[in-house]
């Protein structure tokens, strides 16, 4: 711990003593700063944290700080425990590094997905659902549907083979994966159903090896490589839930690639390549990589075999020309991996896409292949998540875009404004025939005032929007402003198809993947 933190948290834990008798329990160094956990009789509230600014500005203290946050805290993660009072407090050696900072998180806040996803109403979630539960609303699910038809067309032209899977299974099934030894803390409670216990699945590998096992297999049929769009759950401690990035339910773009040990190696590059291809597809090109190593509790397998796939997946990466960091003990209870991790436009790391090694479950599961000697082998599965899940990619293209989506992606692409009722019939043609050409259009036919009408669309950060007034109608057009390049005077339906067929193309990710 610096210097500088060490000595601000034993004056914070001082102050918290001295005004209101808390006694610290836990804390933890960040890399902003830190945040300390205290068994307190009273429950922190704006007005102590303001007594604890005032206590520690008439001290010396050695670094720039600000009181960053309060929250409750179960008792290490443990919802049986007590509730303690958590403290977060932001510190840097100077003055001038924490105003960096905050200029950081000012350029974030402008960037929030919750806040944009709100403003274009997008999603939102409901106590009356559920805590971590997402509704997907219409312009929302319209990203969410593009974002899966391209996926799902670039999968299946580069060799996948798409399947559907159930939410639930049987307590055997988990049993077996070992989900529920090492895994049962995130999972939901059993379901009873005629006398059986059937679990919400947290994972679809089960499912997919399943499927793999449904007939005889030969080498020649390997490597097979099994994806869905699999909507798991898990039970993530609410005080962890934060709007797409941390949720209860989600929906993985799910594969296993079953294979020989001798395609091991030339398929988790593949898999590599393909989850940088479709990352490159939507803009970003930053990337960090990190191989994870085996945890030290709840993980199966021989130290040997854990060896050799680490060692696997350290090749794959040196051979793509990615450098990449060890995460020393976060592997998957099966097996070692590697995390994708996006830098978007603030420089801040996302967990996106993760490729995972497993010798271990296709043995559990008694997965075989006939090898050219005519006898019965044991398969390697590498595993593997390109957005890691649909929700938190959409979260991380909001904020990389700031709600300004591409021409291709916008949920609306065109937004039409009748200047006065009489123009609402030639509008409603226009609308027709945008849509005719598969463009995505919405049309106000209200009686609100132009200016109005152009107000709102404008929040929505609708590409383009089409103006009709009675000049447009006699010379068959309408006028066009763009949200790049401004006012671009009358245009036709043709002219505007021509203008905008470039802007579509070139941005609209292409399904087979280059060489």
């Amino acid at each position: 711990m610096s210097n500088f933190k060490r000595e601000l948290m034993m004056q914070v834990q001082t102050a918290v003593k001295d005004l209101y008798s808390g006694i610290i329990v836990n804390s933890e160094v960040t890399e902003n700063g830190f945040f300390c956990d205290f068994d307190m009789a009273e429950t922190l509230d704006p007005g102590k944290i303001e007594e604890l600014k005032r206590w520690l500005s008439e001290r010396e203290t050695a670094c720039a700080y600000e009181l960053s946050g309060f929250s409750g805290a179960y008792e290490d993660g443990d919802p049986t425990k007590k509730v303690l009072q958590r403290l977060y407090v932001t510190a840097f050696e100077t003055a001038d590094e924490l105003k960096a900072y905050q200029d950081r998180l000012a350029l974030a806040a402008e960037r929030d997905h919750k806040k944009i996803g709100s403003q274009l109403g997008l999603f939102s979630t409901s106590e009356r659902i559920g805590q971590g539960l997402v509704l997907w609303h219409p312009k929302g699910a319209m990203i969410r549907f593009l974002l899966e038809q391209f996926s799902q067309s670039a999968h299946i032209m580069n060799g996948y083979q798409w399947v559907y899977t159930p939410h639930i299974g049987r307590s055997e099934l988990w049993k077996i994966s070992g989900h529920l030894e090492n895994y049962k803390d995130t999972m939901y409670n059993p379901i009873d159903i005629d006398g059986e216990e059937y679990y919400l699945k947290p994972m679809n590998c089960p499912f997919h090896f399943t499927i793999y096992n449904s007939e005889t297999r030969s080498y020649r049929d390997l490597p097979m490589r099994i994806a869905e769009f699999g909507t798991v759950y898990r039970y993530e401690l609410s005080g962890t839930l934060h709007g797409l990035t941390r949720v209860r339910g989600f929906t993985q773009d799910d594969a296993h690639i079953i294979c020989t040990p001798e395609q091991v190696e030339s398929e988790v590059a593949f898999a590599l390549r393909f989850t940088l291809y479709i990352l490159r597809s939507f803009g970003l090109t930053g990337f960090r990589c990190y191989v994870s190593t085996r945890p030290e509790s709840k993980s199966i397998g021989s130290d040997e075999e854990w060896d050799m796939a680490t060692e696997v997946l350290k090749k794959v990466v040196a051979d793509s020309g990615l450098e990449y960091d060890i995460d020393e003990g976060g592997g998957a209870f099966y097996g070692p991996k590697i995390d994708v991790k996006l830098l978007d436009s603030l420089g801040r790391e996302w967990q996106c896409g993760t490729i995972q090694f497993d010798f271990n479950l296709p043995r559990r599961f008694n997965m075989k292949y006939i090898g050219s000697d005519d006898k019965p082998h044991t398969p390697f599965i590498v595993h593997r998540a390109l957005f890691g899940s649909i929700e938190r990619f959409v979260a991380l293209l909001i904020e990389h875009y700031k709600g300004d989506f591409p021409l291709w992606f916008a949920p609306v692409q065109f937004a039409i404004v009748p200047i006065r009722q009489s123009h609402n019939d030639y509008c409603r043609k226009l609308e027709t025939e945008l849509k005719k050409l598969g463009l995505r259009v919405e049309a106000d036919y209200t009686e609100i005032h132009m200016r109005e009408k152009i107000k709102r669309f404008e929040t929505q950060k609708i590409p383009y929007i089409l103006v009709v007034g009675d000049k447009d109608m006699e010379q068959g057009g309408f006028s066009v402003r763009s949200r790049r390049h401004g006012d671009l005077g009358l245009m036709t339906l043709d002219s505007l198809y021509g203008y905008i067929k470039d802007e579509i193309d070139q941005g609209k990710p292409k399904y087979i993947m280059s060489e």
